[in-house]
């Protein structure tokens, strides 16, 4: 995105050549939704509007999750403020919480609040004792909200999981960010803030200048991976290659001899809804892909242990931590690890299901 400069007159702002290097969104984006009012700092405000949009409140929230209530305009004039919008069975929301787990470690003291604002892909995210669990095993100490009518997403516009809003001490979203990535960068906007709201504020404290990156953050080379997120429910499965695709209802499939790369390919009857399908009995998957690691959204009526086999053998060495010899037990509805590989390349997942009830949603790929 276009980077713009922002020179903020000192006299107006009890700072001397303020300059305050800033991302703002696309001038195409739209926004609807009611605006929080800016602080009390007019002139500066009134040259930040020509610029930025004011940051939208959180919309008709279906629930809190860990706080009993936030807001945006609570926190307008006090506090720097990153929008983080995320639903819990995502590998991309997932491969960002360490850095926000971090952010919000090192710069919460310092003025920064993160406001995590779940909104849902599938229907077993509206689900807040879901959210609940999901919180509490990424660790997650920073406010998170329920969006399942999702009221704040099309305030702000918002198309993807993840996609951030840096929001400064005026009101203002001054920085966005969609997906993964560019961690430094944001880190750096973040700094700069806190620096404008120590100096708005009065206040003698010290920013780090540098950046970090947290001990359990994984990366992906996205240029090496060749394999897209594929879905199992009729919605949206345009990979399934050896049956009817975008229609739901019952379906017997048998895998053929030869399969292609990137093909979804089942056996087995499987009653396809919008969302997932489900086995009606004895089934397998077959999906050759070109990436390092898979994950696998499911969830299943009963515990049920699923054979994961990698080039025609069980898994093991790859295995990822949901897999424990060969197999993964498939019940909460979540993102399961099923392969966690050395290098990326190219091959060939099956997953062998010997029982009836389990809801495939998507595979995904780093």
């Amino acid at each position: 995105m276009e980077k713009r400069t922002l020179a903020l007159i000192g006299a107006l702002i009890l700072i001397a050549a303020a300059i305050i290097v800033l991302t703002p969104l696309s001038p195409n984006r739209s926004f609807t939704g009611t605006a929080v009012a800016p602080g009390n700092r007019t002139a500066i405000n009134a040259e930040k509007a020509k610029l930025y949009p004011y940051a939208k409140e959180i919309a008709e929230p279906s629930g809190f999750v860990n706080v009993d209530n936030i807001t945006i305009a609570s926190l307008v004039g006090k506090d720097v403020i990153l929008v983080d919008f995320w639903t819990y069975s995502c590998i991309n929301c997932e491969r960002t919480i360490p850095y926000l787990n971090l952010w919000y470690s090192e710069y919460h003291d310092q003025g920064l609040e993160i406001i995590g604002v779940h909104t849902p892909e599938f229907q077993f995210e509206h689900d807040i004792n879901n959210v609940r669990m999901a919180v509490r095993k990424f660790g997650i100490q920073y406010p998170v909200v329920l969006d399942n009518n999702y009221a704040t997403w099309d305030s702000y516009g918002n198309q993807y999981w993840p996609e951030d809003y840096l929001v400064d001490i005026d009101g203002f979203i001054v920085y966005h960010h969609i997906g993964e990535g560019d961690y430094n960068e944001t880190e750096a906007e973040i700094q700069d803030l806190l620096r404008e709201r120590a100096a708005a504020l009065g206040l003698n404290i010290t920013i780090s200048n540098t950046t970090s990156v947290p001990s359990d953050a994984v990366a992906v080379n996205f240029s090496a991976v060749g394999s897209p997120e594929t879905y199992f429910g009729a919605a949206r499965n345009q990979y399934l290659a050896n049956g009817n695709s975008s229609v739901t209802g019952l379906q017997t499939l048998v895998i053929p001899a030869q399969v292609q790369l990137n093909g979804l390919y089942l056996s087995g009857t499987w009653d396809f809804a919008d969302q997932y399908a489900e086995n009606t009995g004895n089934a397998s998957i077959v999906f050759p892909y070109e990436a390092k690691n898979v994950y696998f959204v499911a969830s299943a009526d009963n515990a049920t242990a699923v054979q994961v086999l990698l080039d025609g053998k069980p898994v093991t060495d790859l295995a990822g931590p949901d897999v424990t010899n060969g197999t993964v037990t498939i019940q909460a509805d979540r993102l399961y690890s099923l392969v966690q590989g050395s290098g990326y390349g190219t091959h060939t997942l099956e997953l062998d299901i010997p029982e009836p009830g389990l809801n495939a949603y998507t595979f995904t790929f780093g």
